[in-house]
């Protein structure tokens, strides 16, 4: 009789201690969870440098397109002759637009990368009493998609048609304007710009000529 009374006694110890261990998350199975593989990464690199977009013969151009949520630079060639690509800052400045517009070749896309540039997208020279040096576009630049912007900023202050405009902070920024009547602004590509080309392009008011 009394191993009879104690046989409860011990199965509502057992069952307590099931829900004491239940209640603190230790798991009773040692089953394996498969989280996946680890997500991939893009290069963000053309093999063999220049990309094969455009000719393979021509001006070496530089263009910034995104890969990765970041601005990466690309190697790209045009057509344009090298006399006239150097010594004309819109020229220079509308073959990389051309560029920047133009979608990613098969390699480019493989390597991870694309472009937010779309057209159609004209750039001219200055206007009546803007800086020497000012580019506009057909399209006010505070108009276009951050990331687009950021893109042209970065591709034109880093080329010749920015290195051409004085006032400049190193190669670093750009004198742009619209079609319209604004005044034209100073915008910087910075790293941070590069690093996050969604936010919007660091600018100032543009001195006058």
């Amino acid at each position: 009789m009394r191993g009879l009374r104690t046989f409860p006694r011990r199965a509502g110890l057992l069952v307590l201690g099931a829900v004491l261990l239940a209640g603190c998350g230790i798991r009773t199975t040692s089953v394996p969870v498969d989280a996946g593989a680890a997500p991939s990464r893009v290069p963000c690199s053309v093999p063999g440098g220049a990309s094969e977009t455009g000719m393979q013969s021509g001006v070496p151009l530089r263009v910034y397109l995104l890969c990765g949520a970041q601005l990466e630079p690309v190697e790209r060639r045009s057509p344009l002759p090298e006399e006239k690509a150097s010594g004309d800052p819109v020229r220079t400045a509308s073959a990389l637009l051309v560029q920047l517009e133009t979608e990613p070749s098969e390699e480019e896309r493989r390597a991870g990368f694309g472009t937010a540039v779309k057209g159609p997208l004209v750039v001219t020279g200055p206007h009546k009493g803007d800086p020497a040096g000012t580019l506009r576009l057909s399209r006010q630049p505070e108009d276009l998609p951050p990331t687009a912007l950021a893109q042209i900023v970065c591709t034109f202050a880093e080329s010749p048609a920015g290195e051409s405009a004085p006032g400049g902070s190193g190669g670093d920024s750009i004198v742009l304007g619209g079609p319209g009547p604004y005044q034209p602004r100073r915008y910087s590509c910075t790293a941070d710009l590069k690093e996050r080309p969604e936010t919007a392009v660091p600018s100032a008011p543009a001195s006058s000529a």
